[in-house]
């Protein structure tokens, strides 16, 4: 055989396949070429690798020769974004809540003090001057019937009216007699009284008007008074009222005939049903609170003027609504915001329009929309970090000259080198400020104005010795179930010049390692 004809066919194999080949190339999608080739990320500057408030519009080096990193369009946040690393999210313990649509308690919680019922008091003050004779009442606290005898009283001016009356009867005196007896009338002498009094000396039985207790007691044996002085004050406590304050914010569920719901610790687990029967027309300019009068009714007494109470009003609302909790709040007390993650690492403020509130949950109007992640915890710090990220952004972004990539020249040290200072200000310059400072100590008390009374340990950080000193809240939760005289352990955070707020508050532990 021959090998010039098979070797001539392997060429023309060889070129079939060739053919093939880039005919298939040819045929390749328009699309697929263009998917195949990654779409060119914009560069919009670059900056300092160390943090320093320093870009760059062209890649260059740092006085340590460092490159610039850049920041890319697609990861540059918006004004007003706080940015933080994983680490950073983690060390503040960063916990968010989605908002969602939860039916708030279709009720309203506040304090209470229990009173007296106003409209069922009455005292005993004689028109006439005079003096006491003899008690039948003499102890504060004491009950008393409506027609019981409290005391016996002697009056001379009532004894000269008496005799001036017989007179002007026996002699026929008719409209001397009946000025008299007006005058007599006026001294809320009654007929009964004046038959006892014209048959004996004018000593006078005074008697309770109505059924109740004797809440003050002035008068004593022997003692003088005058017209006028009162000697009994007396309650009648069969019917009792509740005061309560509402929050300004909740006055609109507020409602004259409105059901309540009271307790008292002296009864666990006891409530007493009642009915609003006042709503103050004026706001309380300290505490920035509604009084609402709960009418109870006490036939058995139970309930004692000065006791403490917890009032709930039915507001009849228990449609689901879109809320966030409390903790999720930050009032700067112009206007309410949170903080919304809006990516890994990445949060935006939003200013709020809330609603109604209950204990955990507020009411969002406008300002979010549902699914959306708002931080509850350490919120106050990511604002804090917001705040610092601002005000070193008000130096100024010094756009150093171009240099090549890996080169040094003098143009690019940083900007703090054309000023004069040495790299080690620089480096001093680049380490972090301390934000939040841990502290220990004892809470003391909850002030009616939200602050919490704390005795500390020396604070290393701030330089402050032990004392006992007043600190805000970033949040009111965050004293939640935590008592007076317990130990805890607290972060304070600067949020102006020689203002510092507590941002974390816990009880301690009883077996935790003092210090770290």
């Amino acid at each position: 055989m021959k090998p010039i004809p098979l070797i001539a066919a392997l060429v023309a194999a060889t070129l079939a396949g060739s053919a093939g080949y880039f005919w298939g190339k040819q045929q390749v999608p328009v699309a697929e070429k263009s998917a195949a080739v990654p779409a060119e990320r914009k560069i919009l500057y670059y900056r300092n690798p160390m943090g320093l408030p320093d870009t760059s519009p062209v890649p260059k080096v740092d006085g340590m020769g460092m490159d610039y990193v850049p920041v890319y369009a697609d990861e540059a946040a918006a004004p007003g974004t706080v940015v933080l690393s994983p680490d950073k999210v983690q060390k503040l313990g960063v916990v968010t809540e989605p908002v969602a649509l939860r039916t708030l308690a279709a009720s309203l919680r506040s304090t209470a003090v229990i009173e007296v019922d106003e409209r069922r008091q009455q005292l005993i003050a004689p028109r006439f001057e005079g003096w006491v004779r003899q008690l039948q009442v003499n102890a504060t606290g004491q009950a008393v019937r409506r027609g019981q005898p409290l005391l016996e009283v002697y009056s001379p001016e009532l004894e000269s009216a008496l005799r001036e009356y017989q007179l002007a009867q026996e002699s026929g005196l008719a409209d001397l007699a009946k000025s008299t007896r007006q005058r007599l009338r006026n001294w809320e002498i009654s007929d009964d009284d004046l038959a006892h009094l014209t048959h004996g000396m004018a000593n006078r039985v005074l008697r309770s008007p109505i059924d109740g207790v004797v809440l003050e007691k002035t008068a004593v044996n022997g003692a003088r008074f005058a017209a006028g002085e009162v000697l009994y004050r007396i309650a009648d406590l069969s019917s009792v009222w509740v005061q309560a304050e509402v929050a300004e914010q909740d006055q609109g569920a507020l409602r004259l005939g409105q059901s309540a719901k009271v307790s008292v610790d002296a009864y666990p687990g006891e409530v007493f049903s009642g009915k609003v029967g006042f709503i103050s027309p004026v706001l309380n300019p300290q505490t920035r609170t509604v009084q609402v009068r709960v009418e109870l009714s006490n036939l058995q007494g139970r309930l004692r003027p000065a006791m403490y109470a917890k009032v709930e009003l039915a507001t009849g609302h228990a449609a689901a609504v879109l809320s966030i909790p409390l903790s999720a709040v930050l009032d700067s007390g112009v206007r309410q915001l949170a903080l919304v993650q809006i990516a890994e690492g990445r949060f935006e403020p939003r200013t709020l329009q809330l609603g109604r509130r209950d204990g955990e949950f507020a009411e969002v109007l406008d300002g979010l929309t549902e699914g959306e992640r708002v931080v509850t915890k350490a919120n106050f710090l990511i604002d804090a970090e917001s705040n610092l990220k601002a005000a070193l952004g008000g130096f100024g972004h010094a756009h150093g000259g171009a240099a090549p990539k890996g080169g040094r020249t003098e143009s690019a040290l940083p900007a703090t080198a054309h000023a004069g200072y040495d790299t080690q200000g620089a480096a001093e310059q680049a380490k972090p400020a301390v934000i939040g400072h841990q502290a220990q100590g004892t809470l003391d008390a909850i002030n009616a104005d939200g602050t919490a009374s704390i005795t500390h340990e020396a604070i290393k950080t701030l330089g402050w010795p032990s004392m006992t000193m007043n600190f805000a809240l970033a949040n009111s939760s965050l004293a939640t179930g935590i008592k007076p005289g317990a130990a805890i352990t607290f972060e304070l955070v600067e949020r102006k010049q020689g203002e510092y707020v507590i941002t974390k508050l816990q009880a301690k532990p009883p077996a935790a390692h003092e210090g770290h």
